[in-house]
């Protein structure tokens, strides 16, 4: 798996609306962390686009994208926010210079669409918070970005005691995301393999129902039964139907893999949580998953 080149002091980040509608103003935390960091942002023609809930058309996202791409002054892509809107685009994309010369994508959410592309021909990308999350994250969500960015390989390790834990310990790629969108991506050229591999799902505002089909999907699809870990981030605001479904979405999940022994974790610090932690997808860690805590350590 390619590692695109770390950021240095100075390098141009693009930011970018892929998918809803986005003002400037709400990009106002984003810009000055970057320049905090010595970054130097670059905004995109869709920021302040409006198509609808989109921020331009596809066209007018999928170009925005693409020259950000094409681009070799422009070291790393960071997605404003997500909704809905990515997958639209992606077939519309040309990564042949992206290959040559690669670089960072940033996101969470919908972004996950672009996580499990680059995976599929090769490339780490960072699971992160967006610059319409900033004014929300811990100190330590975004440090985490920023270690990611600059290459400092961020290990995590977190207090869990969730009863629903699965003990153990795993190494694998990491791969991953939303669960909505991977299961959107099933059959699809950018849908993901997972077997050996150390999976990671979140979701939001999401119907308990919704979240039994997706993970059920996935299960039918062979993802669930070779995996090397799994790690639940955060399934944040899940509502229930007037006849109660019986059981949360921590529940749903563990009942999928309830017959297979590698470690799971249930709610690790990344996804629609405060304390979004950056993961960088594609990388090998370890996973270790005791009693009380859990850690994933950077091997590669």
């Amino acid at each position: 798996m390619v590692t695109p080149p770390f950021l240095r002091y100075g390098d141009n980040v693009g930011l970018v609306a892929t998918a809803r509608k986005i003002s400037l103003d709400e990009l106002a935390e984003g810009i000055t962390l970057l320049k905090d960091w010595g970054l130097v942002p670059v905004i995109g023609k869709t920021i302040g686009k409006d198509d609808n809930q989109y921020a331009g058309t596809d066209s007018e996202r999928a170009k925005d994208f693409q020259d950000m791409l094409d681009n070799p002054e422009i070291k790393a892509i960071w997605c404003a926010r997500g909704g809905y809107g990515s997958v639209r685009i992606i077939d519309q994309l040309d990564f042949y210079k992206f290959v040559k010369y690669p670089k960072w994508i940033i996101g969470y959410s919908d972004v996950t669409v672009f996580h499990n592309h680059l995976h599929k021909i090769g490339f780490k990308t960072i699971h992160g918070t967006m610059p319409v999350s900033i004014k929300d994250n811990t100190s330590l969500a975004k440090t985490s970005l920023k270690q990611s960015l600059f290459g400092e390989l961020p290990n995590i390790q977190n207090t869990s005691d969730h009863p629903l834990n699965r003990p153990g310990t795993a190494k694998g790629m990491l791969v991953g995301g939303n669960l909505s969108m991977l299961y959107s991506m099933c059959g699809s050229s950018s849908g993901l393999q997972t077997e050996e591999k150390i999976l990671f799902i979140e979701d939001l505002d999401e119907y308990l129902y919704h979240i039994d089909r997706m993970i059920m999907n996935l299960k039918r699809n062979g993802m669930l039964d070779h995996l090397s870990g799994l790690i639940v981030g955060g399934m944040t605001k899940m509502h229930d139907n007037r006849i109660p479904f019986g059981k949360t979405a921590e529940e749903i999940v563990m009942d999928a893999v309830k017959e297979c022994d590698f470690p799971v974790v249930f709610d690790f610090p990344a996804g629609h949580v405060d304390d979004n932690r950056a993961l960088i997808m594609g990388s090998i860690v370890s996973l270790e998953v005791t009693k009380n805590t859990s850690t994933i350590t950077y091997e590669d």
